[in-house]
């Protein structure tokens, strides 16, 4: 909830610009360490593609979680915001050869491979730095995460990881391969997941895969489950915090594990998205024979999710209270799929109020780009006390 002192504090700020509450984030690593506590063998990897602003990153590293990249950026912003090498996993589809070489150098965790042919890349790439690449399998489970298709990732007709039909030749590849250890397992079948089932499924998957591994006489010394776990975009409020510990207690009873084997989380969206907002002032007001517009400043350039994904945010006037009327809001950007929600029951709303649209700390500022020649102001921080900038 973005409280009347946040608002004070915000009023004649130029817009837009994102706002994220840092006491909501410290919150929600408090409970997610409470949940951790529960099952000692569980590791956190935070998945920076969602956020990747210093002050967040920092407090997420100070909470003691690892960090999941999937760039060689991610890699180097992830050491510069105090993680170690020995803390950060390397996903991705498409790792280039610099990226692959930049992680050998600094000698992260673990690489999450996706292919065959890029184990042998990583092989060579290894062979030629003298290094050993310490390696985990990212399977393809063939399992409907249930979500949108653009995050759906677990499918066979999903470009990430490997088929299950694959798995002999990845096994001879990484025998022939003494630059390669295998540790682990990986799987990551989608994102924003909310029925909890679909993550029951996937153990039942994982555990006939892992145990045909033990029949070829391979001892997995970590099982990565990936991420996915959904916040409700709906209602903010009322569900500030994910249940983290239903969550893993989940995972603890339907995943079949060996005795030290550990097992490792890439959670992001959990993590950070509902500590941030964007936050946008009305430009305009509209009214024509069907439609009421609110038009802001802020475009799909700041937050792309609704035109990306026909993602739902939980929208706000922060300005005005009396009245009711449904609105379109939407951007100044020259797409008419540049909106954040439509039909939107606001408040009577006029030029010059300002807009929350909630929800919005995952894949939000990470995404914006500078169509239109757009420009994103600073993002600022509310530590409690007030606001501070990056």
């Amino acid at each position: 909830m973005i409280s009347q002192e946040q608002i004070q504090t915000l009023e004649g700020q130029q817009t837009p610009f994102y706002f994220y509450d840092l006491t909501l984030l410290d919150g929600t690593l408090e409970a997610l360490n409470a949940a951790l506590k529960t099952h000692p063998d569980f590791r956190v990897h935070y998945a920076m593609k969602a956020n990747v602003n210093r002050p967040i990153l920092e407090r997420i590293h100070q909470a003691g979680l690892g960090a999941d990249c999937v760039s060689g950026g991610e890699i180097a912003r992830a050491l510069e915001s105090g993680f170690t090498p020995a803390e950060v996993v390397f996903a991705g589809v498409g790792k280039s050869d610099a990226e692959i070489t930049f992680g050998l150098e600094k000698g992260i965790f673990c690489f999450n491979v996706e292919s065959v042919q890029e184990l042998s890349v990583i092989a060579d790439l290894a062979a030629s730095h003298n290094k050993t690449a310490t390696i985990a399998l990212r399977l393809n489970p063939n399992l409907d995460a249930g979500t949108h298709h653009y995050i759906s990732t677990g499918k066979v007709e999903n470009k990430f990881g490997i088929p299950v039909a694959d798995l002999d030749a990845a096994l001879e590849t990484i025998k022939a391969s003494p630059s390669l250890h295998l540790a682990g397992l990986h799987t990551h079948i989608g994102s924003q997941i909310t029925d909890l089932g679909v993550f029951e499924r996937l153990c039942q998957k994982y555990n006939g895969i892992v145990s045909w591994f033990e029949d070829q006489g391979v001892r997995l010394e970590h099982l990565n489950v990936g991420g996915g776990l959904g916040i409700d975009y709906r209602d903010p409020d009322s569900h500030a915090i994910c249940d983290f510990q239903t969550y893993f207690d989940l995972f603890g009873r339907y995943l079949g594990r060996r005795e030290g084997q550990l097992l490792h989380f890439e959670l992001g969206r959990a993590i950070v998205g509902q500590c941030g907002n964007l936050i946008t002032q009305v430009l305009y007001t509209k009214h024509g024979e069907q439609k009421s517009f609110a038009i802001v400043d802020a475009g799909m350039t700041e937050l792309i999710r609704p035109a990306l994904y026909q993602a739902y945010h939980h929208i706000e006037n922060l300005s005005a209270t009396e009245g009711l009327r449904k609105y379109d809001v939407v951007g100044p950007v020259c797409e008419s799929s540049d909106f954040f929600g439509k039909d939107v029951p606001l408040p009577e709303t006029n030029r010059g109020d300002l807009i929350a649209v909630r929800s919005a700390g995952a894949y939000g500022e990470v995404m914006t780009s500078h169509y239109n020649l757009r420009q994103i102001r600073p993002a600022m921080y509310w530590d409690g006390s007030g606001i501070v900038e990056e």
